[in-house]
């Protein structure tokens, strides 16, 4: 099997791999730009993506706000003009709209957003030159973001991610969802391909759906071209580039992981979540909250067990051991780091020895 080009509009991408969203700080410039230059999408998360700005604690949301910024242009310029480079914003940030106008202001490619509908998300962008992608879990939701956006505005996504129950980080399902081993990825897939038929038809577009969540390896993305994908969104496996953007303490804990390390969570945000177990983990009760960020609508600084701003900062600077370490349900299978541009060979090649 060959990989097909992915279309999403005029904008066409040679290789239909999307490194997944990952944050807090995980998949900044250096990834994303480096995949878009391997001629896949490389996402940016949004996520309190200036944490590294020397008034983010002061001034939290302009720091978000100049770091995005950043980070798209330094991307773009790391892509040397291949791929695309888009922005993962999740529809629970407290500064959602002020974020995704800032990243279509900025020159991102694309916006991909979930952790909730975005449901006026082709308003917030009406006047860009930008491509929008909501992510859902189901064929009903995609149903239903189809419907409203049509409804209001007139307008069809652009694309659409599928994420299935072995994603990592936030999890679009009920606990009793993710143990229930008969709901796969590839399945959702086609049911979401006859759900978005009809407006496809309707407005003579070309609805590219994309396969996310466990999607691991060349067999991985065989298995969901041949269900019907146009693509397939891998992050997991970027955390174990050179590339990542992320201190080298974090890239490790996914080397090292074992199956029983994986663990499902309950996240400040109001999802489950799936990350690897540590000290952090086993020591909640003698977590202290010091600062709120409000970076989250659905946080409540009175109730949660945690601060997720800090646990992830904590991370992803190194601090593992204070810190909240997302993964997908294949972690364990890593055990090496390797460049974004080997990773992307072995994918595209690979996958040639399955049959069409």
């Amino acid at each position: 099997m060959n990989l097909p080009e992915l279309k999403i509009g005029e904008k066409v991408v040679s290789i239909p791999i999307i490194q997944g969203g990952m944050g807090v700080g995980v998949s900044l410039s250096n990834l994303a730009g480096n995949v878009a230059r391997c001629g896949g999408i490389g996402v940016i998360s949004s996520a309190q993506i200036g944490f590294k700005e020397d008034d983010f604690d002061t001034n939290t949301y302009e720091a978000n706000y100049r770091a995005l910024e950043k980070n798209i242009k330094e991307a773009k310029k790391i892509s040397q003009g291949n791929g695309m480079i888009a922005v993962n914003i999740m529809c629970v940030t407290t500064n959602y709209e002020e974020m995704v106008k800032k990243a279509a202001q900025s020159g991102a490619d694309m916006i991909i957003s979930g952790a909730g509908l975005p449901k006026t998300l082709p308003d917030i962008v009406k006047g860009y030159d930008i491509k929008i992608a909501p992510i859902v879990s189901s064929s009903r939701a995609a149903s239903l973001m189809c419907k409203l956006w049509t409804t209001k505005y007139n307008y069809v996504p652009d694309m659409i991610v599928v994420e299935g129950p072995k994603a990592g980080g936030h999890l679009g399902f009920s606990l009793e969802e993710l143990n229930n081993k008969d709901i796969n990825i590839y399945d959702i897939v086609s049911d979401v391909k006859k759900a978005v038929k009809p407006y496809e038809d309707k407005f003579s577009k070309h609805i590219p759906v994309i396969a996310a969540g466990g999607i691991f390896d060349s067999k991985d993305i065989a298995n969901a071209i041949q269900h019907g994908a146009d693509g397939v969104q891998i992050a997991t496996r970027f955390v174990a580039t050179e590339e990542c953007d992320a201190d080298i303490k974090f890239k490790e804990a996914y080397v090292n992981a074992k199956k029983e390390d994986i663990v499902i969570i309950k996240s400040p945000v109001g999802m489950p979540g799936r990350a690897i177990k540590n000290h952090f983990l086993d020591n909640l009760q003698n977590y202290k909250i010091e600062k709120c960020f409000n970076c989250i609508k659905t946080c409540d600084r009175k109730t949660v067990p945690y601060c997720i701003t800090q646990a992830l900062v904590n991370s992803v600077n190194g601090d593992i051991d204070n810190g909240l370490v997302f993964c997908g349900s294949n972690v364990d299978k890593i055990n090496k780091i390797i460049t974004v541009k080997e990773l992307m060979n072995e994918l595209v090649e690979e996958v040639k020895e399955y049959e069409e």
